[in-house]
Order: C-alpha cells, then sequence, then structure tokens
C-alpha cells in the first residue's frame, strides 16, 4: 500500500533543490558585423572606392549593432503585432487606413531616414556622402539591416525600384514631380513604393491582367480592376500594370503610377480592401486592392508596361536575393555562436565532427549567396554606367540569384532552426521567423520554375551565356588558383555546365531549367570565391570555392563513402570553425 508523503516533507525536501545551471547560449546584444569574420575584407574587396569604404565602415558598426540589438527587438514585436486595416472611421467615412504598431513604424525610421537604404542610389546625401551610393554599398547595407528585420526591406526595395524606374521611363515631368518624394531622407516627407501586379487570374502569367486602364478626352488615365496581392498597400505611388490597348496579352499592356492621394489632398479613388494573413513577413502589410476609376499617370510608351516593369521586377529579384542571403548569414551566426557555446556530453558542439559537416553546408549555401550578391551589384552599376555586357550579366544573374539563393535560405533556415534544437522551434527566439520569412522568396516576384525558366530565356533571347562565361573565365584568371589536384574537375566541371545550360536553352528543355540555372549558379559563385581569395587575401574563400566544385558542381556517386572535406587531412576550414 502506498503510503502518502506528507506536505512538509515535500516542502523539506524541495528546499534541497537548486536550480538547473544554464546552458542556452544566448547572443542577444552581439554587433552582427563586427562578429562577421567576412564583413570587412568582403566589403573593401567590392567597393572600390576607398574613401567611401572609410566613410561607411562606422556605419555599417553601428548598422551591425543595432541589428544584433534595438532593431532586432523591435523586430520581435512587430513579428506578433502585425497591421491593422481600419475600414472606416469613427464618422462612418471610409478611410481603409492602415495601423501599424509603433515598433514597425520605429523599423520604418531606422531603415528610410536613419540609414537611407532606399534613397542612397538616387540623390547625395545619404549617410552624409555627397553622392549617390554605388549599388554595391547600398545591397551590403541592406543585407545587414534584413538580418533583424526582413518584412520592411520588401517596402525598402520596391520605394528604391520605383525611383530606378521612374527615373528610367517616366517623363522629365513626372520625375520632378515623384522623385523627390520616394527618396526623401525625412520619413515625415516620404512617400514610400509599392508595385501591384498580382491578379487572381494573373500571377506569373502577366499576359492575364484584368484591370483596364481608360484614357479620358482630357487625357487623364482611369483605372479599373482588383489586385489580389499589393504588399506595402498604402504606400505613397504603385507601379500598376493594366491593359490600354486593343491588343491582347503583353503587347496590350502598359504601366502606370498611381498615387495615393489627388492633388487637392483627397484620397485616390482605390479601396484597400483587406490584409492577407501571411505565414512570414508579419509585419509588413499585404492586401487586397479595388480600383474604381484611380486616377493614375501613363509610365513610358503605351503596350509595352511589361517590359518597362520587368526593370522593377529584377530589381526586386535582386533584392529577394540578397534578402535571402541575409537571411541565411544571420541563421548561420546563431548556429554558429550556438554551436561554439554549447556543452553536450562534456564537449562543444562545434568539435563534433557531424556538427562541423552540417555548420560548413550551411556555411558554403550563405557565402554563395553573398558572393553572388556583390557580383551582380558590381555589374549592376556598370550596366547603369552604360556598359552593354554589364547589362547582359545583369540580365541573367538576377534570376540566377532569386532562384538559388531563395531556395538555399529554406534550407539553411532550418538548419539553423534544428542546431538550436527544442529552443530553435520556440517564437521566443529568432529561427522561427527566419524560417517563416525564408519562404517568401521564391515565391514573389516569380517562383523557382518561372525564374530558372527566365534563365534559360536570357540565354535564348539575350544570348547572356557567352558573357556569363567570358566573366567567369576572368574572375577565376584573376582570383587564387585551384589547388593542382583540383585543377582537373574545375575545369571538365565547368565545361560540363556550359554545355548544360546551352542545350537546355536551344532545346527550350524546360525540365533541364533548374537543373541548369543551379549549375551556373555554383560556377559563378566558386569562381567569385577564387577572385575573392585573390583580391582580399582570403585563403578560406578558396576552400568554400574548392567545397562548392566538390559538393555542388563535379559529379560523384551518391553512395560512395566519403568525407565532407576533399582532402584526406581535413585542410579546408571554414573561416571561424575554429575560432
Amino acid at each position: 500500500m502506498n503510503t502518502p508523503i506528507p506536505h512538509s516533507a515535500v516542502l523539506e525536501r524541495s528546499a534541497h533543490l537548486q536550480a538547473p545551471s544554464c546552458n542556452i547560449p544566448d547572443s542577444a546584444g552581439r554587433n552582427l558585423f563586427e562578429s562577421d569574420p567576412y564583413a570587412r575584407p568582403m566589403l573593401h574587396a567590392y567597393l572600390s572606392d576607398e574613401g567611401l569604404y572609410q566613410h561607411l565602415l562606422p556605419h555599417f558598426s553601428e548598422l551591425g549593432r543595432l541589428a544584433g540589438g534595438a532593431l532586432d527587438e523591435l523586430a520581435g514585436i512587430a513579428d506578433k503585432n502585425p497591421p491593422v486595416l481600419s475600414v472606416r472611421n469613427r464618422r462612418g467615412e471610409d478611410e481603409a487606413r492602415i495601423i501599424k504598431h509603433p515598433a514597425y513604424v520605429e523599423l520604418e525610421r531606422a531603415a528610410y531616414e536613419r540609414f537611407g537604404l532606399a534613397a542612397m542610389s538616387h540623390r547625395p546625401g545619404a549617410l552624409g556622402w555627397n553622392a549617390p551610393m554605388p549599388p554595391t554599398a547600398k545591397y551590403a547595407l541592406t543585407y545587414l539591416f534584413v538580418q533583424a528585420e526582413f518584412g520592411l526591406c520588401c517596402p525598402v526595395s520596391m520605394t528604391d525600384s520605383l525611383a530606378r524606374t521612374l527615373r528610367k521611363f517616366g517623363t522629365p515631368e513626372l520625375v520632378e514631380q515623384v522623385l523627390p518624394r520616394v527618396a526623401a531622407l525625412d520619413f515625415d516627407e516620404l512617400k514610400q513604393g509599392a508595385m501591384f501586379m498580382t491578379e487572381q487570374a494573373a500571377g506569373s502569367d502577366v499576359s492575364a491582367t484584368q484591370t483596364v486602364a481608360e484614357k479620358r478626352s482630357d487625357g487623364q488615365w482611369l483605372l479599373y480592376g482588383d489586385k489580389w496581392f499589393c504588399s506595402n498597400p498604402d504606400a505613397g505611388f504603385a507601379m500598376v500594370l493594366a491593359h490600354s490597348e486593343a491588343a491582347q496579352g503583353l503587347a496590350g499592356i502598359s504601366l502606370f503610377l498611381l498615387p495615393r492621394t489627388l492633388a487637392d489632398g483627397s484620397p485616390n479613388h482605390y479601396r484597400i480592401l483587406r490584409l492577407k494573413d501571411k505565414l512570414g513577413t508579419r509585419s509588413m502589410a499585404s492586401g487586397e486592392i479595388r480600383l474604381e476609376g484611380a486616377v493614375a499617370w501613363l509610365v513610358g510608351e503605351r503596350g509595352r508596361g511589361f517590359q518597362q516593369m520587368a526593370d522593377m521586377i529584377n530589381s526586386s529579384r535582386l533584392s529577394n536575393g540578397m534578402r535571402a542571403a541575409g537571411l541565411m548569414r544571420r541563421a548561420l551566426s546563431e548556429a554558429m555562436y550556438f554551436a561554439h557555446n554549447r556543452l553536450a556530453f562534456g564537449k562543444r558542439l562545434v568539435d563534433m565532427p557531424l556538427m562541423r559537416r552540417q555548420l560548413l553546408k550551411m556555411q558554403v549555401a550563405a557565402e554563395q549567396a553573398r558572393s553572388v550578391m556583390f557580383q551582380t551589384a558590381l555589374e549592376l552599376d556598370k550596366a547603369d554606367k552604360g556598359d552593354a555586357r554589364a547589362r547582359k550579366l545583369v540580365r541573367i544573374l538576377t534570376p540566377l540569384i532569386k532562384f538559388r539563393a531563395c531556395r538555399d535560405a529554406r534550407k539553411v533556415t532550418g538548419d539553423a532552426m534544428e542546431v538550436r534544437g527544442g529552443c530553435g522551434y520556440i517564437e521566443e527566439w529568432v529561427e522561427p521567423r527566419l524560417v517563416r520569412d525564408a519562404h517568401l522568396g521564391s515565391i514573389w516576384e516569380g517562383t523557382s520554375n518561372i525564374v530558372a525558366l527566365d534563365v534559360l530565356r536570357a540565354i535564348r533571347r539575350n544570348e547572356c551565356l557567352p558573357v556569363l562565361r567570358a566573366h567567369i573565365e576572368e574572375l577565376l584568371a584573376d582570383g587564387a588558383a585551384c589547388r593542382p589536384e583540383l585543377a582537373g574537375i574545375q575545369q571538365s566541371s565547368l565545361e560540363k555546365a556550359w554545355a548544360l545550360a546551352e542545350r537546355a536553352a536551344a532545346q527550350d528543355n524546360s525540365p533541364l531549367a533548374r537543373q541548369a540555372a543551379s549549375a551556373l549558379y555554383n560556377a559563378l559563385s566558386l569562381a567569385a570565391m577564387r577572385w575573392e581569395a585573390g583580391r582580399a587575401g582570403l585563403s578560406s574563400r578558396g576552400d568554400l570555392a574548392d567545397l562548392v566544385l566538390v559538393h555542388k558542381l563535379a559529379p560523384r556517386d551518391p553512395c560512395v563513402e566519403a568525407s565532407f572535406m576533399p582532402d584526406e587531412n581535413g585542410l579546408l576550414q571554414a573561416a571561424y570553425l575554429n575560432a
């Protein structure tokens, strides 16, 4: 018979219990720039202006401090307190007003005003610099910001891209009227940007667009129709596609600039019907919009709207790839910190061979994305200055990074969650937010299939493959040499990558699109890492290139026992696995 323990005995026993010692590493407050071993040397390698590099270093350090501290805290609050739509005010008047949590507004002020992320390519003055910033600086800064807050970087990107597209295709009068407002550094004067493309019948198939543009006798355009997925729906200005011509398909579509308010200060004639309840990017509003004779301005040539909007889409695709790279960097930083400081079975996790393998695989994907981001930003700068070769490179590089980096981010963030273990599945930690946000990149601005097919289209229609091949060969020639025992494998693997991509494009072989795009991405990132190893004196970039070659580009038998390292002595080490 069980005799119950007296209550007093329970109390007596509990008095002798001790709280368990904490063995849960917490990286909160780390400077995400200073703790990244590649941040400074990679920035120096890609930023050709030494004066600008020295000028920006304190700003990068400050942003890194905030991203690991205050901005990260604000992002967590904003994620748990998504925006709310107020359809009518208390007097019963329609208002379609989006109420944002103060934490999100503080993040907006930091991005748009304190660091000038959306404006710095279009005007002087951002971060005290007396000229517009090159794309390398802008993407490097945003890459760091996104490690704290992902959702806001979508509106930041769209504001930047809208300004870029407006400058290329808008009339001088329209540019003069709108650009100062979307490139404002004063947050209270800023008018943010957006693009409204997606419809229920027209997702990736833009030719199925049903929104109609009617031109009145006074020359004013009015838009009618429903837009199904509009991020930043209360933006001051939005680029919108609509049918303006009798022609069917893409030939009948034009590009328009839609203001939120009219010249007299009254709201334009469209309504935000509801906000989306999304898996990720919960801090940022996405909604459905009904255009009810909304006043808009024509941008560029009538009937060529998709071709003009493609410039904004490509810019957004590069931003998607950059944001995926940033997510992977944050996920890797968290995993590395945890593995270095977590003890299990009497060892640090980082000292266990299987954990080292997992961390290396995560690092390879994360650093590939960073390299391709910087490479694309460099060529974008040249293209904007009139370099025809660079324009062809950008044409293929943007879908490449959008396709592969966004796919990789889903796995790397998931692996980081696994490294932290049970805590990584709890919303108090950053990993769940990283995983949820990572799934966005391979959907918006073209799904993985659509973007992989666009890589083949760039080869077939724009003859981008010879230019990409020449660029990769130049990077290899200027970079640190491949180890002799891998040189033959590298050359044959690159030749196979060219042949696969050329064959897939020539035959319009869509089932090969993803395989070909991955091969080209791996080839480019390998070459970029070898160039970085020589340019920045970082031998570990060459080690990472070897890992890309052996484990992602070269053929291998999946059933043959092999080390993750391509040499028996384990000479290849990541930059800071032994830090």
